[in-house]
Protein backbone atom coordinates (compact mmCIF):
# COMPACT_ATOMS: atom_id res chain seq x y z
CA UNK A 1 0.00 0.00 0.00
CA UNK A 2 1.16 3.38 -1.20
CA UNK A 3 -0.15 6.65 0.48
CA UNK A 4 1.35 9.76 -2.06
CA UNK A 5 1.32 12.90 0.23
CA UNK A 6 0.40 16.30 -1.37
CA UNK A 7 0.94 19.97 -0.18
CA UNK A 8 -2.05 21.90 -1.69
CA UNK A 9 -2.59 25.95 -1.79
CA UNK A 10 -6.14 27.30 -0.93
CA UNK A 11 -6.49 30.72 -2.01
CA UNK A 12 -9.17 32.32 -0.24
CA UNK A 13 -11.92 33.86 -2.20
CA UNK A 14 -12.28 36.73 0.11
CA UNK A 15 -10.12 38.18 2.89
CA UNK A 16 -12.35 39.69 4.96
CA UNK A 17 -16.18 39.95 6.12
CA UNK A 18 -18.00 42.39 3.72
CA UNK A 19 -18.80 45.30 5.98
CA UNK A 20 -14.91 44.93 7.26
CA UNK A 21 -13.73 45.31 3.55
CA UNK A 22 -16.45 48.20 3.05
CA UNK A 23 -14.12 50.02 6.00
CA UNK A 24 -11.38 49.15 4.47
CA UNK A 25 -11.55 50.40 1.30
CA UNK A 26 -11.29 46.91 -0.48
CA UNK A 27 -10.84 43.01 0.50
CA UNK A 28 -8.37 43.15 2.62
CA UNK A 29 -7.19 41.54 5.28
CA UNK A 30 -7.99 42.51 8.88
CA UNK A 31 -7.12 42.08 12.17
CA UNK A 32 -9.13 40.06 14.48
CA UNK A 33 -9.62 42.87 16.36
CA UNK A 34 -11.22 44.67 13.60
CA UNK A 35 -13.25 41.65 12.81
CA UNK A 36 -14.76 41.66 16.28
CA UNK A 37 -15.25 45.12 16.65
CA UNK A 38 -16.18 46.99 13.62
CA UNK A 39 -19.88 47.06 13.05
CA UNK A 40 -20.77 44.40 15.24
CA UNK A 41 -23.63 47.27 17.36
CA UNK A 42 -27.34 46.53 16.67
CA UNK A 43 -28.41 49.21 14.26
CA UNK A 44 -31.71 48.30 12.94
CA UNK A 45 -35.00 46.17 13.32
CA UNK A 46 -36.05 46.87 16.73
CA UNK A 47 -39.35 45.92 17.97
CA UNK A 48 -40.65 47.92 19.90
CA UNK A 49 -39.31 50.92 22.47
CA UNK A 50 -38.25 49.97 25.64
CA UNK A 51 -41.39 51.15 28.20
CA UNK A 52 -39.12 52.22 30.70
CA UNK A 53 -37.51 54.77 28.12
CA UNK A 54 -39.79 55.09 25.24
CA UNK A 55 -37.75 58.38 24.29
CA UNK A 56 -35.15 56.33 22.85
CA UNK A 57 -34.82 52.94 20.82
CA UNK A 58 -33.04 49.96 22.67
CA UNK A 59 -29.90 50.57 21.46
CA UNK A 60 -29.76 54.60 20.83
CA UNK A 61 -26.70 56.78 19.91
CA UNK A 62 -28.59 59.76 21.20
CA UNK A 63 -28.41 58.59 25.06
CA UNK A 64 -25.36 60.88 25.33
CA UNK A 65 -25.01 64.55 24.13
CA UNK A 66 -21.37 63.66 22.50
CA UNK A 67 -22.16 63.05 19.03
CA UNK A 68 -20.20 61.49 16.47
CA UNK A 69 -19.96 60.62 13.00
CA UNK A 70 -18.51 57.32 13.20
CA UNK A 71 -19.11 55.82 16.94
CA UNK A 72 -16.46 52.92 15.68
CA UNK A 73 -13.84 56.00 15.86
CA UNK A 74 -12.88 54.71 19.70
CA UNK A 75 -10.47 52.57 18.64
CA UNK A 76 -8.59 50.61 21.59
CA UNK A 77 -5.09 51.01 21.39
CA UNK A 78 -4.76 48.15 23.39
CA UNK A 79 -6.56 46.14 20.64
CA UNK A 80 -8.67 44.14 23.06
CA UNK A 81 -11.42 41.72 22.01
CA UNK A 82 -12.31 38.98 24.20
CA UNK A 83 -9.66 36.48 23.43
CA UNK A 84 -6.95 39.26 23.76
CA UNK A 85 -8.39 40.83 26.83
CA UNK A 86 -9.05 37.20 28.83
CA UNK A 87 -5.19 36.72 27.47
CA UNK A 88 -4.02 39.96 28.88
CA UNK A 89 -5.94 39.75 32.54
CA UNK A 90 -5.14 35.52 32.43
CA UNK A 91 -0.73 37.00 32.48
CA UNK A 92 -1.69 40.00 34.96
CA UNK A 93 -3.63 37.43 37.13
CA UNK A 94 -0.81 34.85 37.40
CA UNK A 95 1.73 37.69 38.57
CA UNK A 96 -1.04 39.03 40.91
CA UNK A 97 -1.27 35.22 42.53
CA UNK A 98 2.26 34.54 42.64
CA UNK A 99 2.60 37.43 44.49
CA UNK A 100 0.18 36.83 47.02
CA UNK A 101 1.42 33.23 46.93
CA UNK A 102 5.22 34.75 48.34
CA UNK A 103 3.99 37.06 50.72
CA UNK A 104 1.81 34.35 52.17
CA UNK A 105 4.62 31.26 52.39
CA UNK A 106 7.26 33.68 53.40
CA UNK A 107 5.28 35.32 56.41
CA UNK A 108 5.94 38.72 55.12
CA UNK A 109 2.47 39.70 56.42
CA UNK A 110 2.82 38.95 59.69
CA UNK A 111 6.21 40.75 59.64
CA UNK A 112 4.46 43.62 58.54
CA UNK A 113 5.40 47.21 60.73
CA UNK A 114 2.19 47.32 63.18
CA UNK A 115 1.30 50.89 62.07
CA UNK A 116 1.60 50.63 58.84
CA UNK A 117 -0.38 47.38 58.74
CA UNK A 118 -3.12 49.68 60.30
CA UNK A 119 -3.19 52.38 57.73
CA UNK A 120 -2.77 49.62 54.81
CA UNK A 121 -6.21 47.85 55.75
CA UNK A 122 -8.16 51.75 56.94
CA UNK A 123 -7.08 52.92 53.36
CA UNK A 124 -7.34 49.92 51.05
CA UNK A 125 -10.10 47.74 52.67
CA UNK A 126 -13.41 49.92 52.47
CA UNK A 127 -11.58 50.75 48.54
CA UNK A 128 -13.12 47.77 47.56
CA UNK A 129 -16.80 49.11 47.61
CA UNK A 130 -15.23 51.89 45.50
CA UNK A 131 -14.19 49.07 42.68
CA UNK A 132 -17.76 47.31 43.02
CA UNK A 133 -19.60 50.66 42.35
CA UNK A 134 -17.07 50.86 39.41
CA UNK A 135 -18.09 47.42 38.24
CA UNK A 136 -21.87 49.13 38.45
CA UNK A 137 -20.90 52.10 36.12
CA UNK A 138 -18.73 49.74 33.36
CA UNK A 139 -21.66 47.42 33.07
CA UNK A 140 -24.09 50.37 32.84
CA UNK A 141 -21.90 52.29 30.38
CA UNK A 142 -21.97 48.91 28.22
CA UNK A 143 -25.63 48.66 28.47
CA UNK A 144 -26.86 52.56 27.41
CA UNK A 145 -23.32 53.08 25.15
CA UNK A 146 -23.35 53.02 21.54
CA UNK A 147 -20.87 51.43 19.49
CA UNK A 148 -19.33 47.95 19.85
CA UNK A 149 -15.23 49.87 19.84
CA UNK A 150 -16.50 51.61 23.36
CA UNK A 151 -19.10 49.51 24.98
CA UNK A 152 -16.99 46.64 24.91
CA UNK A 153 -14.02 48.06 26.97
CA UNK A 154 -16.09 49.57 28.96
CA UNK A 155 -17.77 46.35 30.11
CA UNK A 156 -13.68 44.77 30.20
CA UNK A 157 -12.91 47.84 32.67
CA UNK A 158 -16.22 46.95 34.66
CA UNK A 159 -15.06 43.43 35.08
CA UNK A 160 -11.53 44.35 36.14
CA UNK A 161 -12.96 46.47 38.59
CA UNK A 162 -14.66 43.48 40.34
CA UNK A 163 -11.29 41.17 40.22
CA UNK A 164 -9.55 44.52 41.72
CA UNK A 165 -12.82 44.97 44.69
CA UNK A 166 -11.60 41.35 45.07
CA UNK A 167 -8.05 40.93 45.76
CA UNK A 168 -8.61 43.87 48.05
CA UNK A 169 -10.83 41.75 50.08
CA UNK A 170 -7.81 39.65 50.15
CA UNK A 171 -5.13 42.23 51.11
CA UNK A 172 -7.77 42.99 54.08
CA UNK A 173 -7.60 38.88 54.85
CA UNK A 174 -3.94 38.43 54.29
CA UNK A 175 -3.12 41.40 56.36
CA UNK A 176 -5.52 41.93 58.94
CA UNK A 177 -8.02 39.67 61.30
CA UNK A 178 -11.15 38.00 60.72
CA UNK A 179 -13.39 41.55 61.67
CA UNK A 180 -11.14 43.97 59.36
CA UNK A 181 -13.92 43.40 56.21
CA UNK A 182 -16.63 44.47 58.72
CA UNK A 183 -14.69 47.42 60.01
CA UNK A 184 -13.34 48.20 56.24
CA UNK A 185 -17.50 47.95 55.49
CA UNK A 186 -18.48 49.99 58.45
CA UNK A 187 -16.02 52.90 57.83
CA UNK A 188 -17.35 53.31 54.14
CA UNK A 189 -21.07 53.73 55.87
CA UNK A 190 -20.38 55.98 58.75
CA UNK A 191 -16.97 57.28 59.27
CA UNK A 192 -16.89 61.10 58.37
CA UNK A 193 -13.64 60.58 55.86
CA UNK A 194 -15.72 58.16 53.79
CA UNK A 195 -18.82 59.84 52.95
CA UNK A 196 -17.18 62.58 50.36
CA UNK A 197 -15.89 59.00 48.09
CA UNK A 198 -19.36 57.50 49.01
CA UNK A 199 -21.54 60.47 48.21
CA UNK A 200 -19.71 60.57 44.71
CA UNK A 201 -20.07 56.86 43.91
CA UNK A 202 -23.81 56.84 44.88
CA UNK A 203 -24.07 60.11 42.76
CA UNK A 204 -22.55 58.48 39.44
CA UNK A 205 -25.47 55.85 40.19
CA UNK A 206 -28.14 57.96 38.85
CA UNK A 207 -26.48 59.73 35.61
CA UNK A 208 -28.58 59.41 32.71
CA UNK A 209 -25.70 60.24 30.00
CA UNK A 210 -23.53 57.58 29.67
CA UNK A 211 -20.73 59.28 28.23
CA UNK A 212 -20.57 61.61 31.22
CA UNK A 213 -20.70 58.91 33.64
CA UNK A 214 -17.56 57.46 31.47
CA UNK A 215 -15.83 61.31 32.44
CA UNK A 216 -16.90 60.79 35.96
CA UNK A 217 -15.68 57.37 36.50
CA UNK A 218 -13.08 56.41 34.18
CA UNK A 219 -11.33 59.93 33.70
CA UNK A 220 -11.82 62.06 36.94
CA UNK A 221 -12.17 59.42 39.44
CA UNK A 222 -10.11 56.13 38.23
CA UNK A 223 -7.50 59.44 37.35
CA UNK A 224 -7.16 60.98 40.91
CA UNK A 225 -7.73 57.40 43.22
CA UNK A 226 -5.12 55.30 41.84
CA UNK A 227 -2.79 57.89 41.38
CA UNK A 228 -3.26 57.99 44.76
CA UNK A 229 -4.25 54.63 45.97
CA UNK A 230 -1.10 52.74 44.16
CA UNK A 231 1.20 55.80 43.40
CA UNK A 232 1.35 58.25 46.74
CA UNK A 233 0.35 55.72 49.30
CA UNK A 234 2.09 52.46 48.04
CA UNK A 235 5.23 54.70 48.12
CA UNK A 236 4.73 55.86 51.15
CA UNK A 237 4.19 52.15 52.93
CA UNK A 238 6.96 50.83 50.68
CA UNK A 239 9.45 53.44 52.18
CA UNK A 240 7.79 53.01 55.94
CA UNK A 241 7.89 49.07 55.95
CA UNK A 242 8.92 47.20 52.73
CA UNK A 243 7.17 46.55 49.32
CA UNK A 244 4.46 44.05 50.90
CA UNK A 245 1.66 46.44 49.96
CA UNK A 246 3.18 46.84 46.94
CA UNK A 247 3.39 43.26 46.27
CA UNK A 248 -0.33 42.86 46.87
CA UNK A 249 -1.38 45.53 45.18
CA UNK A 250 0.64 45.38 41.85
CA UNK A 251 -2.51 44.28 39.80
CA UNK A 252 -3.91 47.50 40.41
CA UNK A 253 -0.57 49.55 39.39
CA UNK A 254 -0.18 48.07 36.36
CA UNK A 255 -3.74 47.86 35.22
CA UNK A 256 -4.22 51.47 35.96
CA UNK A 257 -1.45 52.40 33.24
CA UNK A 258 -3.20 49.95 31.03
CA UNK A 259 -6.64 51.87 31.65
CA UNK A 260 -4.74 55.33 30.88
CA UNK A 261 -4.02 54.12 27.33
CA UNK A 262 -7.83 53.58 26.79
CA UNK A 263 -9.56 55.89 28.38
CA UNK A 264 -6.92 59.20 27.02
CA UNK A 265 -7.39 57.41 24.05
CA UNK A 266 -11.15 58.21 24.04
CA UNK A 267 -11.02 61.53 25.23
CA UNK A 268 -8.56 62.62 22.54
CA UNK A 269 -11.09 61.24 20.00
CA UNK A 270 -14.17 62.00 20.97
CA UNK A 271 -12.76 66.17 21.35
CA UNK A 272 -11.11 66.22 18.49
CA UNK A 273 -14.86 65.15 17.02
CA UNK A 274 -16.42 68.86 17.08
CA UNK A 275 -16.34 71.33 19.31
CA UNK A 276 -19.27 71.22 20.84
CA UNK A 277 -17.87 67.72 22.04
CA UNK A 278 -14.78 69.52 23.54
CA UNK A 279 -17.10 71.68 25.32
CA UNK A 280 -18.90 69.04 27.05
CA UNK A 281 -16.12 67.27 28.03
CA UNK A 282 -14.44 70.66 29.64
CA UNK A 283 -17.92 70.86 31.32
CA UNK A 284 -18.32 67.45 32.57
CA UNK A 285 -14.53 67.33 33.74
CA UNK A 286 -14.56 70.52 35.84
CA UNK A 287 -18.03 69.58 37.37
CA UNK A 288 -17.08 66.17 38.78
CA UNK A 289 -13.28 67.19 39.38
CA UNK A 290 -13.79 69.22 42.78
CA UNK A 291 -16.25 66.74 44.27
CA UNK A 292 -13.69 64.27 43.74
CA UNK A 293 -10.58 66.23 45.03
CA UNK A 294 -13.14 67.02 47.84
CA UNK A 295 -13.77 63.27 48.45
CA UNK A 296 -10.30 62.10 48.12
CA UNK A 297 -8.50 64.82 50.41
CA UNK A 298 -9.55 63.38 53.78
CA UNK A 299 -8.68 59.90 52.75
CA UNK A 300 -4.59 61.62 51.36
CA UNK A 301 -4.88 62.67 55.29
CA UNK A 302 -5.71 59.41 57.01
CA UNK A 303 -3.03 57.86 54.76
CA UNK A 304 0.06 60.33 54.41
CA UNK A 305 -0.81 62.75 57.30
CA UNK A 306 0.91 66.12 56.91
CA UNK A 307 2.10 64.88 52.92
CA UNK A 308 -1.25 64.62 52.06
CA UNK A 309 -2.07 67.98 50.27
CA UNK A 310 1.29 67.74 48.23
CA UNK A 311 0.81 64.17 47.02
CA UNK A 312 -2.66 65.04 46.22
CA UNK A 313 -1.07 68.36 44.04
CA UNK A 314 1.30 65.69 42.28
CA UNK A 315 -1.80 63.58 41.80
CA UNK A 316 -3.51 66.52 40.08
CA UNK A 317 -0.54 67.11 38.26
CA UNK A 318 -0.91 64.23 36.46
CA UNK A 319 -4.15 63.84 35.59
CA UNK A 320 -3.90 67.13 34.09
CA UNK A 321 -0.77 66.16 31.70
CA UNK A 322 -3.18 63.30 30.70
CA UNK A 323 -6.54 65.78 30.05
CA UNK A 324 -3.30 68.13 28.09
CA UNK A 325 -2.19 65.24 25.59
CA UNK A 326 -5.96 64.91 24.88
CA UNK A 327 -6.17 68.18 23.71
CA UNK A 328 -8.52 69.47 27.23
CA UNK A 329 -7.61 71.82 29.58
CA UNK A 330 -7.14 71.20 33.30
CA UNK A 331 -9.96 72.15 34.78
Amino acid sequence: MQIDLRTVSITPLRQTYDHIAARLGGDKAASRYIEATMDVQASANFHYRPTWDPEHEIFDPSRTKITMKDWYAFKDPRQLYYGTYTQARARMQETAEADFDFVETRGLAEGFDDAARRTALDFYVPLRHVAWGANMNGASMCAYGYGTAITQPCLYAGMDQLGIAQYLTRLGLLMGQSGDLEAGKQAWLEAPAWQGLRRYVEDTFVLKDWFELYVAQNVVLDGLLFALAYGEVDRALNAKAGPTVSMLTRFQAEWFQDHCKWVDAVLKTAAAENPENKALLQQWIAAWRAPADEALAPLASLALGDGAAAAMERVNALLNARLAKAGLAAA
